[in-house]
């Protein structure tokens, strides 16, 4: 958690995706549909409390949110679904923090805590890419 504060000295943003190397933000996969994925972030999102619901593009497969900080500091949050086939699911997440400085490690812990909460809630649905 020390190297992510002291990298979120100079960045400000964090994202997900299959080839990072930091297994913690490796893409999850679910084996249902897109649709129930989809409801199950919305309903995480929305019972959470710090996250603001912006916009939802289902077509594209983005879920858009904000989260204030501890500090104060606004956090732009987009989580993005893909359908890999009718009942596999990609999530993917970009979070990043509004202002010039960085974020100390705040958006690292933002999609971790994300992720936590939707294995949680998916357990028995997820799967390995």
């Amino acid at each position: 958690m020390l190297k992510r504060t002291l990298i979120g000295l100079v960045r400000s943003h964090e994202t997900t995706g299959e080839k990072a190397r930091d297994p913690l933000l490796k893409t999850r996969y679910f084996k249902l549909p897109k649709e129930q994925v989809w409801e199950e972030v919305t309903a995480v999102l929305k019972k959470t409390p710090g996250y603001k619901l912006l916009h939802e593009v289902p077509n594209v497969g983005e879920i858009l949110a904000e989260r204030k900080t501890v500090t104060g500091r606004t956090q732009d949050v987009t989580l993005t679904l893909f359908a890999i086939n009718p009942v596999k699911t990609a999530v993917d997440i970009y979070s990043a923090s509004r202002g010039s400085m960085g974020d100390l490690g705040s958006n690292y812990r933002t999609i971790l805590d994300i992720y936590k909460q939707l294995d949680r809630k998916l357990a028995s649905y997820k799967i390995d890419g």
